[in-house]
């Protein structure tokens, strides 16, 4: 969404995540690098969800998969992967891509039965043998129950505190707003440390008007020089091949740029 600028999660392909997760794992070389399974990419069966970890991890480069929900089939689909040989992290609580059934990106666990889901659904992916699992949007005393009920760490998303960990999107963190859609939705639980968008911006609108008024590239931005010598033999070259109108513009730039000399 912050990326590509879509206003869900859902479009992205398998093929658009394995080019972000071979460009992560190109720099990152200590963390443990969890790729996120697309939409649609592992619903319909064990079999495909462990044929789309697979190519997560050989072709991407990654550590392990996440995987949204804790319904029966998806608590089957990570239970698979597990015993295919691929760590698997779970995800509860907001799954982006249940937007659909969720009625848009909702915070969850608003009432007793539903609390109690999250904490029940957390242990569910724990005993099919995920390594660590996302509690996303849920109330903070939510997610401490289900931190203590754990054996496993979570990662918290808007969950406060008491997760035993925490993620944010760092596009929201450093306030790269400037997309229409992230300015309109930033979630609730994002603070922002830095407004690196308005410095962006900033340093763009400067860089245009350089451009726009011929200031940029100037002579300290044109390093590869000619000598005077050389420059004067180009210019004759061009102007026995007939091209007037180039000699004259080589000779003007030679003056305007002061490059008499090599460096």
């Amino acid at each position: 969404m912050v990326v590509h600028g879509h206003d869900t999660t859902l479009p992205i392909t398998l093929d658009e995540m394995l080019v972000h997760c071979r460009a992560v794992a190109r720099g990152a070389k200590r963390p443990l690098l969890v790729g996120d399974l697309p939409f649609g990419t592992y619903e319909s069966g064990t079999q495909r969800a462990v044929d789309t970890a697979v190519r997560i991890l050989k072709e991407g480069g990654m550590d392990a998969i996440k995987l949204e929900g804790g319904a029966p089939s998806r608590i089957t689909a990570a239970k698979a992967i597990v015993e295919a040989g691929i760590a698997v992290m779970g995800h509860v609580g907001l799954t982006p891509q249940a937007i659909s059934v969720l009625g848009g990106f909702r915070p969850q666990g608003k009432n007793v039965a539903s609390v109690i889901k999250v904490v029940e659904t957390a242990i569910a992916l724990q005993e099919a043998g995920c390594f660590s699992v996302v509690l996303e949007c849920v109330p903070a005393p939510v997610a401490a129950a289900a931190t203590s009920a754990l054996r496993i760490p979570t990662i918290g998303v808007g969950a406060g505190p008491f997760c035993s960990g925490q993620a944010l999107v760092y596009h929201d963190l450093l306030g790269m707003m400037q997309h229409p859609h992230l300015a309109k939705v930033t979630p609730k639980f994002c603070k922002q440390y830095v407004q690196v968008g308005e410095a962006i911006n900033k340093a763009l609108s400067e860089y245009k008007e350089e451009v726009t008024n011929s200031s940029f590239p100037g002579p300290s931005h044109s390093p590869y020089e000619i000598t005077a010598s050389d420059v004067a033999d180009f210019i004759n070259e061009l102007t026995q091949l007939g091209f007037n109108k180039a000699a004259s513009a080589a000779a003007e730039a030679a003056e305007k740029i002061g490059q008499s000399h090599t460096a």
